[in-house]
């Protein structure tokens, strides 16, 4: 009897089991379906250039597609400011504990007094509502989403004909139809300041406009300061909405002040701008993901009103930023000691940019002989040049130099050496006879 009920249970056993494993292929070619008509997305168009960059073994191959500074042997350049404070956050054996919302006030009040200078009006009168982001891209979407929540007039935004190539998908996924301004002109490889203005004339009122505050990217192109006073007048007259990114103050000429010049300008001009921070390039925090965004508002009530938006905005977001990279950031810009030294440093990594436009020009006119005008690569400014190289040329210096840069002809000077600048000019100057 005994082993007849044994003999039974190992039976029912015995049929659930067959019946789980035969029922398991079923499983999971459900779920191996459930994916099924995602479609492939294209790579990224940097990502692209260095992987292609690492997979080739030549000795005097060039990565110029990468945004990020490298000193003279093309190595990562830690500052020593940054080291110094560093070593003083480890010394102060701070806690780790999650930050506010809009996280680091020490970084935030730094930054927006960075930004705006300490004599902005606004900032004396509490009337920037700002808030810690995930570096300048975190900053540019949630300016995005909260215009999009909150701006009263039109939900589309205008960039710059070419920009940055985040910045058409950060505004889309924010909820911003995006759309474009003339700025860059072929022919000259300068400023098109004619179809810009007219495109700023011609745009509906109270529109949108996105604009770089020094160092575009990707042309290296910049307004000068009268341009930026007409630029500013025009958006003025036509009640536009000023939304400035800025990733390289004190990156572009080595001076923080006179890169935050379009900034004051619009500020003192009574614009309520919009403003976008990275301290990637020119604090070197790369990966610490340390940003800012800020938004000028007419009161201090109405300061609290968007700050309180901005934490419902964030919350559901990443609800708090990190806190490494503000507290050096906080560190570096909040001792005055610290800070001197940070704006040292500044200047040199600019200089050796602005060094290695200059040779990069003599060695194609003087050394090559070239007859063409190259005086657009010391005319532009900051981290990238716009070459002029149309795509045939660039797929001919990769293939033949081993010179990796993105399709467009944009190459990152801080990547050039003084070691390997005459044979990029050799490069150029080979592929654009």
């Amino acid at each position: 009897m005994l082993s007849t009920r044994f003999s039974g249970i190992f039976r029912a056993r015995a049929k659930l089991s067959f019946t789980h494993i035969s029922a398991t292929p079923t499983i999971l070619r459900s779920n191996a379906s459930t994916w099924a008509n995602v479609p492939q997305g294209p790579p990224d168009p940097i990502l692209g250039v260095t992987e292609a960059f690492k997979a080739d073994d030549n000795p005097k191959k060039m990565n110029l597609g990468v945004g990020a500074y490298r000193d003279d042997n093309g190595k990562p350049y830690v500052l020593n400011s940054v080291r110094k404070a560093e070593q003083l956050i480890l010394q102060d054996k701070l806690d780790k504990e999650y930050l506010p919302i809009t996280g680091l006030a020490s970084f935030t009040q730094n930054a927006v007094l960075l930004a705006y200078g300490k004599d902005s009006i606004p900032l004396k009168e509490k009337r920037i509502a700002v808030t810690q982001s995930i570096s300048g891209t975190g900053a540019l979407r949630i300016g995005g989403t909260f215009i999009s929540r909150f701006y009263p007039h039109s939900k589309k935004i205008y960039i710059p004909t070419p920009s940055w190539g985040n910045h058409n998908a950060v505004f889309r996924d924010s909820g911003l139809e995006v759309a474009n301004y003339r700025y860059f002109d072929k022919g000259t490889i300068g400023l098109d300041l004619k179809g810009l203005l007219e495109d700023l004339k011609n745009a509906p009122k109270n529109s949108i406009f996105l604009l770089h505050a020094c160092a575009h990217n990707p042309t290296g192109v910049d307004p000068t300061r009268e341009q930026w006073d007409e630029i500013s007048n025009v958006i003025k007259e036509r009640e536009h909405f000023p939304f400035f990114d800025m990733a390289y103050q004190g990156f572009a000429s080595g001076d923080t002040d006179r890169d935050a010049y379009a900034i004051r300008k619009f500020v003192s001009d009574g614009h309520h701008i919009a403003l976008s921070q990275s301290f990637a390039k020119n604090m070197g925090l790369y990966g610490e993901r340390a940003g800012a965004f800020s938004i000028i508002t007419s009161t201090p009530q109405e300061k609290t009103t968007v700050e309180s938006q901005l934490k419902i905005l964030i919350r559901p977001m990443y609800s708090n930023p990190p806190l490494n990279g503000a507290r050096i950031a906080s560190y570096v810009l909040g001792n005055p000691e610290l800070n001197q030294e940070w704006l040292s440093e500044v200047k040199l990594m600019a200089d050796r940019i602005i060094t290695m436009r200059d040779k990069l020009k003599n060695h194609l006119v003087n050394d090559f002989g070239s007859k063409h005008s190259w005086n657009h690569i010391t005319d532009q400014i900051g981290m990238f040049c716009f070459t002029g190289l149309t795509p045939q040329q660039v797929e001919r210096i990769t293939k033949e130099f081993h010179v990796y840069l993105t399709k467009d002809g944009r190459i990152s000077i801080a990547g050039i050496s003084s070691h390997n600048v005459k044979y990029l000019a050799e490069a150029i100057h080979e592929v654009t006879r």
